[in-house]
């Protein structure tokens, strides 16, 4: 059992060849800090939605989940304590460009826009408001940080730094993924504003999808019933930690404070609704398949 990567909310795991296990754990990171108080049971609802969206997006991209089942992993994996927060995965070489689509104007987006008049480089109509949906989803990448913020991009800075073919690739691929996903997450109740996807390459140099997709810790989820323009509407997603740390009086600066226990309750709430109206499903019944 070799790790080989503890990251804020993950390990990752050399289980031999070209294989990999990905822990998801119970942790949550905000303003770039992992803060003392795990959500109990959100490793599962990412690793459960996350699993939802490897099977419904397989005819656009590939990618890199190989089992979720504690009888197809391999020891020590396969214990009970690990059922439905384990992948195994196919290893690969990813690419450090965090591919990042945004449908609605919001969060670093509607500040950018505010600022230039422009989001990741795309310029935009005037008297956008707050909220709004864009005439068509956009690709912003980032430049993923060994350490600290990851950077916003252009196309043509993400170009220098993978080649233009493959960003050119990587767009389509990420507003495909995002189209797919928003149009399900809206049947279901759910406006995806806006996410990020992770791709890397296999040994043959295809593109594969993998990490997490369109999870509560990847996206900004807003119910559709409560979405209105010119505010920041209600969110199923890490926001509301960001809003409660915001209004502790915290500076953002390590350590971060303690969550109470109403808002670890909220938070778990907001997570396993997500998971429920998106899949149609209880996240128990995701486990208990999995054990």
């Amino acid at each position: 059992m070799s790790l080989i990567l503890h990251g804020k909310v993950r390990e990752v795991h050399d289980v031999g060849g070209d294989r990999l296990i990905i822990l998801t754990s119970d942790r949550i990171s905000a303003y770039d800090a992992i803060l003392p108080t795990p959500i109990p049971g959100k490793g599962q609802i990412l690793t459960g939605l996350s699993a939802h969206w490897f099977s419904r997006t397989r005819d656009i991209v590939p990618n890199h989940m190989l089992a979720t089942s504690l009888a197809e992993l391999p020891p020590p994996w396969n214990g009970p304590e690990f059922a439905g927060r384990v992948m195994l995965v196919r290893r690969l070489e990813m690419l450090p460009v965090e591919c990042v689509v945004r449908g609605y104007l919001a969060g670093s987006g509607w500040r950018d826009y505010q600022e230039h008049g422009s989001v990741g480089g795309h310029h935009l109509p005037r008297k956008l408001a707050l909220a709004e949906r864009l005439p068509q989803p956009l690709f912003t990448p980032a430049h993923k940080a060994t350490d600290g913020h990851d950077e916003n991009i252009t196309l043509g800075q993400s170009a220098e730094l993978i080649g233009l073919e493959i960003t050119q690739e990587l767009e389509r691929i990420s507003i495909s993924l995002y189209e797919r996903a928003a149009a399900e997450c809206l049947a279901s109740g759910i406006i995806l504003a806006d996410t990020k996807f992770e791709i890397g390459r296999d040994e043959s140099g295809t593109l594969v999808l993998a990490d997490e997709v369109v999870t509560p810790d990847s996206s900004r989820f807003w119910p559709a019933a409560d979405y209105a323009v010119g505010a920041n509407p209600p969110s199923f997603d890490k926001q509301y930690v960001r809003d409660w740390l915001d209004a502790s009086g915290w500076d953002h600066t390590p350590p971060a404070p303690a969550l109470p226990e109403d808002v670890v309750d909220g938070t778990r709430n907001r997570y396993r609704e997500a998971y429920r109206q998106i899949t149609g499903r209880e996240i128990n019944n995701w486990i208990q398949e999995n054990q």
